[in-house]
C-alpha cells in the first residue's frame, strides 16, 4: 500500500478515536456503533449473510450500514473484524450495487487500508508507546486483540520506536491527550 493511503487510514482511525471520545483500552467497537446513527451490527448466526470463510462484511441498505460478523470466531478476532468493517465505512470505500443491497468492492488496497484502520483504532501506537507496551503479548492483553494482530502491531511499534517517530501529526497529539487519564492511571498501577 502506498504511504498516502496508509496515512489516510491511520489519520481516519485517529479521527474516529477523537470523534467518539475513546479514552481507554481496550477500545469498545460496539460503543462506536451504538453512538452512530446509521451503523448497526449483527451476528452472522442471526442473519446468515456470510459466505463460508468470510469473517465479516458490511451491507448498505436504506441509508444504514449493517456490519455482519462471523460470531463463531473467537471474540478477539470478531473485534478486529468489526473494526475492519468500520474502517471500510469511515474510509468511504467504494460501494457496489447488487439487486438486494450495496456492499464494498473487494480490492486489495481497500482491504489493506481497512486493516491499518482497525489496527490503529484498536491498538493506537502513541498510547502503547506511553505505556511501554512493546511485546505482542502485552499489546494483545491491553488491547484485547489476537496475538496474530498484536504481532503485526509489535513489528510496526519497533519501526516507530527505532525512528522515534512520535507526535509528528497534530491528530496523534490529540489522541495522546485524550488518553492522558488512562495512561496516568496505568502508569500509577506499575
Amino acid at each position: 500500500m502506498d504511504y498516502g493511503k496508509y496515512k489516510n487510514a491511520r489519520n481516519a482511525s485517529w479521527q474516529c478515536i477523537l470523534d467518539y471520545k475513546i479514552n481507554k483500552l481496550p477500545v469498545m467497537v460496539t460503543d462506536i456503533i451504538a453512538k452512530s446513527n446509521n451503523i448497526r451490527i449483527y451476528k452472522n448466526s442471526d442473519v446468515n449473510k456470510l459466505q463460508v470463510g468470510e469473517s465479516g462484511k458490511t451491507i448498505f441498505q436504506n441509508k444504514t450500514f449493517y456490519i455482519i460478523y462471523n460470531d463463531t470466531e473467537n471474540s478477539r478476532r470478531c473485534r478486529f473484524t468489526i473494526a475492519h468493517e468500520l474502517g471500510h465505512i469511515f474510509l468511504g470505500h467504494l460501494l457496489i450495487n447488487t439487486p438486494e443491497y450495496k456492499t464494498f468492492a473487494i480490492r486489495e488496497d481497500n482491504e489493506s487500508e481497512a486493516n491499518v484502520f482497525a489496527r490503529d483504532l484498536l491498538a493506537p501506537a502513541c498510547v502503547l508507546h506511553e505505556l511501554k507496551a512493546f511485546t505482542a503479548r502485552d499489546i494483545a492483553n491491553l488491547c484485547n486483540i489476537s496475538l496474530e494482530a498484536a504481532r503485526y502491531r509489535e513489528q510496526r511499534m519497533r519501526d516507530l520506536e527505532t525512528r522515534n517517530a512520535w507526535y509528528l501529526n497534530p491528530l496523534e497529539t490529540e489522541v495522546r491527550k485524550q488518553f492522558d487519564n488512562y495512561i496516568n492511571s496505568k502508569s500509577a498501577d506499575k
